[in-house]
């Protein structure tokens, strides 16, 4: 049976630690906790569980500090979790026959990441596979009988692990001021980081927050060596700042850079917000009904279900057709419903398999 060192870094985390690891630390060989300079008790709560408690220098950067307690283990495989993870009792029980058949060809396992809408995080699924066990060691074989080469893609194996991801509060705020300092520092964002940062903006983002962002993310909408996702993504950030410092043209001129490809429901939001403050209530109605049913969300999924139909709730309240008003309403309800009971539906899936 494979080894696993549990390799956590962690901070001011005294109100959820000892949940996390008392759903895991007996399934661990190794715990090994990094601390980036908590002032609370987590450090007392983690001595409880491991002798293997490190201190860190936050430098703002999660990987370097990752690496730093990736570098401390010792067994075959790292398991790397975060203090608002929860294993139940079903799926600890997956881990632990994970644990006895796992052969040490594999090299990364992925597990089911769950609750991510209930929590309002930027990830537009409410489970998805990550990456979360590494094997510590990789090795490098030649593969094929002939023109023989160097296996360079990892074994990966799809498990049916899920994490429960119960966060005590939203990092909104301290990952756009991480954004902001990359940029400020001259540093060239990769395609996924890119992405990331529009979707905060788009989840959970202040007035202030898009202002900021503006100048960047308009060098990313007319950079021609940019992929098309980049500079649609990109244009609806402009977009949207562009219509909060109410700058038409601008607006306009990166609406349509999207609307002029697929479109999506983001921008399809903007155009309905922007007829909406205009009291146009039938052209925003328009934008608002592409935005839920005919073009897709690319930053955001409830800018193709919560948010216009909400809104064409209103443009027809003012319009003074109550019924069709009351129709968008009990959508706009029923997809928070759809929201709220995604999680229990996945548990249901599972359990039938």
């Amino acid at each position: 049976m494979v080894t696993i060192s549990l390799c956590m870094i962690v901070k001011n985390e005294e109100d959820i630690l000892a949940r996390c690891l008392d759903s895991v630390s007996d399934l661990m060989d190794e715990i090994i906790i990094v601390d980036t300079g908590s002032t609370d008790k987590t450090k007392e709560i983690a001595a409880r569980y491991t002798g293997q408690l490190f201190d860190f220098t936050w430098v703002h950067d999660f990987a370097a500090a990752r690496n730093y307690a990736f570098s401390k283990a010792s067994c075959d495989y790292i398991y790397s979790a975060d203090a608002d993870e929860v294993l139940d009792e079903e799926n600890r029980s997956r881990f632990q026959e994970l644990k006895q058949v796992l052969t040490e060809d594999v090299e990364i396992v992925q597990m089911y990441y769950a609750n991510q809408l209930e929590h309002g995080t930027i990830y537009n699924f409410d489970r998805e596979y990550r990456p979360k066990l590494f094997k510590r060691t990789r090795s490098f074989v030649w593969i094929e009988p002939i023109h023989e080469t160097v296996r360079l893609e990892p074994v990966v194996f799809d498990s049916e692990i899920e994490i429960r991801h119960l966060p005590k509060e939203s990092h909104t705020s301290r990952d756009i001021q991480a954004f902001e300092r990359m940029i400020a520092g001259g540093k060239v964002l990769s395609p996924r980081m890119h992405n990331l940062y529009a979707k905060e903006l788009y989840v959970s983002g202040e007035k202030e927050d898009f202002l900021c962002a503006e100048a960047f993310f308009e060098e990313s909408a007319v950079n021609t060596s940019y992929t098309l996702d980049q500079i649609k993504e990109a244009s609806c950030v402009v977009a949207r700042a562009a219509r909060l410092r109410n700058d038409v043209h601008k607006f306009f001129k990166f609406a349509i850079k999207d609307v002029g490809s697929e479109g999506s429901s983001e921008i399809c939001c903007e155009l309905g917000q922007y007829y909406m403050d205009k009291k146009d209530y039938h052209e925003a109605a328009v934008w608002f009904y592409n935005a839920a049913f005919e073009t897709p969300c690319i930053l955001n999924i409830r800018c193709s279900s919560i948010i216009p139909l909400t809104a064409l709730a209103e443009c027809y309240e003012a319009l003074g057709m109550k019924e069709k008003a009351e129709e968008y309403r009990q959508q706009a309800v029923e997809s928070v419903k759809d929201e709220s009971i995604a999680a229990k539906s996945v548990k249901e899936e599972n359990t039938a398999g």
